[in-house]
């Protein structure tokens, strides 16, 4: 059973966990990259100009990624992580799982937060793969290399 470990990661603390998950999980790491990176300013959730807040009030946005994973046929679990933006995961998570074919695969998303919970998130993303098998979310802020190995043990 092959395992990856895919995550967005906009400041770096998505990327942080996501290495310490594949290494608990014994997984591939795939950065999913936004062709444009995101500035700091993009990333200002207090102006509603910013790129983030006009993605994230179009439900349609769906940001460019900046390179495919060539081999995702192969892997049989896929963990998927983001932090959280306006509760829910940022458009580019909605790019990817529209640009593979997720039929019978597990999706495992996790996320930081700087203190929102995980919303309606596992449900809104179920939409984009719904024949995939979908397990609940998990916040990870704060897990211990011992509390996430035991996490995705779940899923062997």
């Amino acid at each position: 059973m092959k395992k990856l470990v895919a995550y967005f990661s906009a400041s770096g603390t998505t990327k942080k966990v996501a290495e310490r998950l594949a290494k608990a999980a014994g997984a591939d790491l795939f950065e999913i990259r936004p062709t444009i990176p995101y500035t700091s300013a993009d990333l200002n959730w207090m102006d509603k100009k910013s790129r983030s807040s006009v993605e994230m009030n179009d439900s349609d946005s769906r940001p460019e990624i900046a390179e495919t994973m060539p081999n995702m046929a192969d892997y049989d679990t896929v963990f998927i992580g983001f932090p959280i933006w306006w509760y829910v995961a940022p458009h580019i998570i909605h790019t990817f799982l529209e640009s593979y074919d997720f039929d019978r695969k597990t999706l495992v998303p996790f996320a930081t937060s700087g203190g929102s919970g995980m919303g309606r998130t596992v449900d809104e993303l179920r939409k984009l793969c719904p024949n995939a098998d979908w397990k609940a979310g998990k916040l990870v802020n704060g897990l211990s290399d011992q509390a996430l190995a035991a996490w995705a043990a779940k899923f062997s």
